[in-house]
């Protein structure tokens, strides 16, 4: 008898449920939640190992080779199959030179990006290996979000990597420890106790948090735009130094300035904004290996007040946070369900404490360049020489804030409802309250300067000189020069009966006489 195809049939993540959601809602244009990994290479690359090496991780990983489908009751679940084969695609640009052979590499990445993958056909991952010459090549990896997140990201590449260096051989590496313990962990928490707990949290908000004034969560864009700003490492140091005399977590820090800019953004000191969080639990074995989808997304609410101090409100959101870290895998609609209009936002902030393991050996995140000699030190002797990641978004506003070396942010925004300047403004408007929290822990928020001195002349010098010269005359005055001037202009209009200035001053001395007896 031969084998099924099928090796298991599992349930869905939290957030999972909702990428897939999301996904159906809109099956016609582009999907938000389609990524990719852009790396150059460079040297004597070996192809058919690269390819195997590829090949391994499917094979290696149930979670790679999963689809998504519904069952007729309506509930989701991802079905395993046994075996699936690697997409693959080679393209050679050798025959053309400098811009040419760039404008159509990028021109296919591109069209890898768009089209559409269909969930209920594994897997969700495709890789397209371009050629520019003997020893030059770009290696685009496009997958679906809804498989892996960034920590496994990580830990997929260290393994690949591994692999090529073998040859392809995927034979040396460790025991894999299946994402199916941590959905079966899920399934052991107790849902209800994590309600209550988010009810208490997001009690009392009672209306969104929006920096758009029409925010369509169904809305995609093929790109989103991207503008970036780094703090100094002094800036650094002194936010890592407040987090730790304080007993907090950097990530706080960067929670508590994010809030200042999000409040300036929609005149609120009660905010509400949307966290990515890393959903691995500790007490789960093997979890830091695991390859699956584990972030969340879950809601932070910081309240703030111009007396309280930055240290007074770190403190205050680093206790809520804490209280809440139990409860982060229940899902965002769940938790806006007990919320209502209150848990609603429209901006993200996730701040991301590892790296992408490209190389294999240092991993930089995908905000850094590589050298500019193009001799970035690489696996099986190859050299990295390009780190990029392709992405979208459907918030109007995300932030992806990580450390090392300052504060590397990186704002993605949605082009249709912010240009590139204002996406810029806003990120500088961090780097600007970050500054500050790092130089006066003690300042009160009052104190806090979110403009700049341009956009403070603007706002309170050119838009609010609205000084104009007063009449020193009465109104009765006035009224009656109005009289002498335009007697027969319409001074009151009410449906088809109007009255001329004329007409009205009658009607008013008449009243006064009848007043008057």
């Amino acid at each position: 008898m031969s084998k099924s195809a099928l090796v298991g049939v599992w349930p869905l993540s939290p957030l999972q449920e909702g990428m897939l959601f999301h996904s159906q809602y809109d099956d016609q244009g582009t999907d938000v939640y389609v990524e990719q990994l852009v790396m150059g290479l460079g040297g004597n690359l070996d192809v058919g190992a690269l390819r195997a090496s590829w090949q391994g991780m499917l094979d290696r990983h149930e979670s790679l080779r999963a689809c998504f489908q519904r069952r007729s009751s309506g509930s989701p679940v991802q079905l395993i199959m046994r075996r699936v084969a690697l997409p693959w695609r080679e393209e050679d640009l050798s025959n053309l030179a400098g811009d040419a052979a760039e404008a159509e590499a990028e021109r296919i990445a591109v069209e890898e990006q768009s089209q559409r993958f269909n969930l209920a056909v594994p897997p969700l991952m495709k890789l397209l290996l371009i050629k520019f010459g003997a020893d030059r090549y770009r290696m685009v990896v496009t997958l679906h979000h809804i498989l892996l997140d960034g920590w496994s990201l990580e830990v997929l590449m260290r393994e690949f990597w591994s692999a090529y260096e073998a040859g392809g051989s995927v034979a040396g590496l460790p025991m894999v420890t299946p994402y199916r313990e941590y959905l079966e962990w899920l399934a052991r928490q107790d849902e209800q106790e994590a309600r209550d707990a988010w009810r208490a949290a997001l009690a009392g908000v009672d209306e969104p948090t929006l920096v758009a004034p029409v925010f369509d969560h169904g809305a995609a864009q093929a790109f989103s735009g991207v503008v970036r700003a780094t703090t100094g490492s002094e800036v650094d140091a002194a936010l890592r130094e407040l987090a730790r005399t304080n007993g907090l977590t950097l990530n706080t820090v960067v929670q508590a300035a994010w809030a200042v800019v999000v409040g300036q953004l929609t005149g609120r000191r009660d905010v509400v904004f949307g966290t990515s969080v890393a959903g691995r639990p500790a007490d789960l074995s093997g979890m830091e290996n695991m390859v699956g989808l584990f972030i969340n997304t879950v809601p932070v609410r910081v309240r703030f007040s111009p007396e309280q101090t930055v240290t007074q409100m770190l403190e205050e959101l680093q206790a809520q946070q804490t209280g809440l870290v139990d409860f982060q895998y229940l899902s965002l609609s769940e938790i806006q369900r007990l919320a209502g209009p209150g848990g609603v936002f429209d901006t993200m902030m996730a701040f991301e404490n590892f790296g992408s393991g490209v190389t294999g050996q240092k991993a930089p995140d995908s905000t850094e360049q590589p050298p500019a000699d193009g001799q970035g030190g690489g696996p099986g002797g190859l050299r990295i020489t390009e780190v990029g990641v392709r992405e979208s978004i459907n918030y109007p506003l995300g932030l992806v804030v990580s450390p090392g070396g300052g504060l590397k942010m990186r704002l993605n925004y949605r082009p249709d409802l912010f240009d590139e300047r204002a996406a810029q403004t806003i990120v500088d408007r961090m780097v600007r309250v970050l500054e500050q929290v790092a130089a006066d822990p003690g300042l009160r928020l009052s104190d806090i300067e979110v403009l700049d001195d341009a956009e403070r002349s603007l706002v309170v010098g050119r838009w609010n000189d609205t000084a104009v010269r007063v009449p020193d005359q009465t109104m009765p005055e006035l009224f009656e020069a109005q009289v002498a001037a335009s007697p027969d202009v319409v001074a009151v209009r009410c449906g088809a009966d109007v009255l001329t200035y004329a007409e009205l001053d009658q009607r008013a001395n008449r009243l006064a006489r009848y007043l008057t007896g």
